[in-house]
């Protein structure tokens, strides 16, 4: 009976500590399923690209999918039309997988980098770091991306493209408010 108890508490103690393993990922995405909606805002890249223009607005959808195991994430120029054959139009998805909280950018240079979180102390902060990439690789990658959220309508987000070796990479800043 004694050697009963001291196996249930050591699975009780197992159980609590994968819990906490989870929570941190588990809390970042509940967090950004908050990023639910429509929004809208200017973007600054630096350093500016070619027939790129710093302001220019942004659309940015976020939808929770998948009975609530992914969000979907597209992005385009505002005012663009809804063609993605001849307009940049990547989707990315951020999903749990066990106690990570990983994202794949399915980028229009035609690959798909794949990325983890990690959360800052205040929880507002979810920052991807790249792990791997899958696809051709000759016209660059994202690398990074960090989602902020400043209150229920507004939040940022920043994404690093890395381009050829030895180039410097392309940082963009979108600032986001709430349209819906």
């Amino acid at each position: 009976m004694k050697s009963l108890r001291i196996l249930v508490s050591v699975v009780l103690l197992s159980l609590a500590t994968l819990s906490f393993a989870q929570t941190d990922a588990q809390k970042s995405f509940d967090q950004m399923k908050t990023l639910a909606g429509t929004w809208q805002g200017p973007v600054a890249v630096d350093p500016p690209m070619q027939g790129e223009t710093n302001g220019k607005p942004i659309h940015v959808s976020l939808r929770v999918t998948s009975r609530g195991n992914a969000i979907v994430h597209e992005m385009k120029e505002a005012g663009t039309p809804d063609d993605p054959t001849r307009y940049d139009d990547p989707i990315t998805m951020v999903y749990l997988d066990g106690d990570r909280l990983l994202l794949t950018h399915y980028c229009d240079a035609g690959n798909r980098p794949r990325m983890a979180a990690k959360v800052s102390p205040d929880g507002k902060t979810v920052e991807f770091d790249l792990i791997d990439v899958a696809g051709n690789v000759q016209y660059g990658h994202m690398q990074h991306a960090v989602f902020t959220i400043v209150d229920a309508n507004h939040h940022t987000e920043d994404w690093t493209f890395n381009m050829q070796p030895g180039d410097k990479p392309m940082h963009a800043h979108f600032d986001l408010q709430r349209t819906k």
